[in-house]
């Protein structure tokens, strides 16, 4: 269909492996790109579904996960070819609710069937005619692209800019530990200190032993704390009670995902019994180091809390059980590396399997009993777990 034509013509980089044969695409391939004015975005060419036999039915899983994390979705056709197959993908694009495109390629070679075309648009479907190699139609595609992103993807919602408000001052509590890359910072901190920037917001960043002396050198206390979690109780400490503290994963859990939902999640701790299963899921595949917050810290925290052993699972990357039901509670890092689509899915899917899910920082928070400080930023979903815990009673 030349699929893996058209992304290489997109992102006008050899990203695809181009063959006349069909199935040359055996793996999603990803192609980050900068497609203004959305900013930065993914390309994943997909391996076809309709493959068949024991290699094809791989194919067809891996694909079929792409659809999780995917806020467009590009059907490429080749001249007259659309049939029962793209009807198919038409449909799972519409029960999932992500914007569809459809793409006819090769059109030097062969014009798109009138009707089929004239039934798509009725069903308010972009149409888009390429020829890739020649380059016919790719700023049509790019302008379908833009026209299709959701309104919050090309006005970006804040990170933490309207917590804090123009003129205002937030501190950004660092600690620089052995996870720590070497010479730079983490993606959330770095995010976090742009929002703040964008929105004529003040900025200074400490590590958590320095905070103490650096609010105390400040002439007005800052409108907010921000820490990583793992140094939530120094900073807790260190931080004026009239001063609101919350942590880079608990305002990735709103900017990522639902926070409301993972409020309500972390709640299922209290109902952690010995020898309940628990799966930690992180977005990125990083190298643990001795004191791994996702395989030590939180798991030590939560044993201590419910007073038992718990049997931990931990996933990495697109790696996500299809079937979470054997699980008593997921917890999911910040998800900085993703955008919010697939964190939404995951959500939905435990939302769908009756298990509670939440985030690294609501569960260290809420085992650490700083819970309602950590929420104080948040007055919507405070105000939720509060009405939940009365509920209890």
């Amino acid at each position: 269909m030349g699929k893996s034509s058209l992304l290489n013509a997109m992102t006008r980089q050899q990203v695809s492996i181009v063959s006349e044969q069909a199935g040359t695409t055996t793996d999603p391939v990803e192609k980050p790109m900068e497609l203004l004015p959305l900013g930065p975005v993914l390309f994943i060419d997909t391996a076809g579904i309709d493959d068949a036999g024991a290699l094809g039915d791989l194919r067809v899983q891996k694909s079929k996960q792409v659809l999780d994390r995917t806020d467009i979705g590009v059907i490429v056709s080749e001249g007259k070819v659309w049939g029962g197959f793209e009807d198919q993908l038409l449909a799972e694009f519409k029960s999932r609710d992500i914007p569809a495109i459809a793409v006819f390629n090769k059109i030097d070679a062969a014009e798109p069937n009138g009707s089929v075309i004239d039934k798509l648009v009725s069903d308010k479907v972009l149409v888009v005619k390429t020829a890739a190699v020649s380059g016919i139609g790719i700023l049509d595609l790019r302008q379908a692209l833009l026209d299709s992103a959701p309104a919050d993807y090309v006005n970006n919602p804040s990170i933490v800019g309207d917590l804090v408000g123009p003129g205002e001052m937030a501190v950004l509590v660092v600690p620089i530990d052995k996870e720590a890359p070497k010479g730079r910072l983490i993606l959330p901190q770095v995010q976090s200190i742009r929002d703040l920037l964008d929105s004529d917001s003040y900025c200074m960043v400490v590590k958590e032993r320095e905070l103490r002396s650096a609010l105390e050198r400040l002439k007005d206390p800052p409108k907010l704390v921000v820490t990583d979690s793992q140094a939530f109780l120094k900073v807790a400490a260190d931080t004026p009670r009239d001063v609101k503290l919350t942590s880079f994963s608990i305002i990735f859990a709103r900017y990522r995902g639902d926070l409301t939902e993972q409020v309500l999640g972390a709640m299922a701790i209290d109902d952690l019994k010995t020898g309940d299963r628990i799966l930690i899921a992180e977005a990125c595949s990083h190298h643990p180091i001795g004191e791994d917050i996702g395989r030590v810290k939180i798991p030590r925290w939560l044993t201590q809390y419910v007073g038992g052993k718990l049997e931990f699972t931990q996933t990495q990357g697109h790696d996500f059980p299809d079937d979470v039901s054997p699980y008593k509670l997921v917890i999911h890092c910040g998800a900085c590396m993703w955008n919010r689509r697939e964190m939404l899915t995951r959500i939905m899917r435990c939302r769908q399997a009756g298990v509670p899910i939440t985030n690294y920082g609501l569960t260290i928070a809420y085992s650490l009993g700083i819970f309602e400080r950590a929420l104080e930023p948040f007055p919507a979903a405070l105000e939720v777990y509060r009405q939940a815990m009365e509920s209890r009673k």
